[in-house]
């Protein structure tokens, strides 16, 4: 099995509605996000997905959330958006995007700082 992480990132605003504490206020991240595609096989050429598709494809998804209010926007899940729902949106959306016969997006990361973020992933 072969494995392959690309790493992107954007800067959004959000606020949890309903935590006490600091995060209830509209504050701001660099969200990093890294994704992690497997595949069983290479293709004819030797590469088991391009890495230039594969951050075209998450850079479409990354570019509806960059500089905005993720709870102004309507494509993210409720009630708040967290870092795990987040994971599980550009999960989602780039799976859709990605899959084939071949390649599977296995993960996804995101992270709000150096040192918390949450994983997606399906078994």
């Amino acid at each position: 099995m072969f494995e392959i992480d690309i790493k992107r990132d954007f800067s959004a605003a959000h606020r949890l509605k309903g935590y006490k504490g600091n995060c209830a206020s509209l504050h701001g991240h660099n969200w990093a996000v890294t994704v992690t595609v497997k595949s069983e096989k290479l293709d004819k050429i030797g590469i088991a997905v391009d890495f230039r598709k594969l951050k075209t494809e998450l850079d479409a998804v990354l570019s509806k959330l960059d500089h905005s209010n993720l709870n102004d926007l309507d494509i993210i899940c409720s009630p708040n958006p967290t870092s795990e729902c987040l994971a599980k949106f550009i999960f989602d959306r780039l799976s859709a995007k990605i899959n084939d016969k071949r390649v599977k997006v296995s993960r996804v990361r995101v992270a709000e700082s150096k040192d918390t973020g949450a994983s997606y992933f399906e078994t």
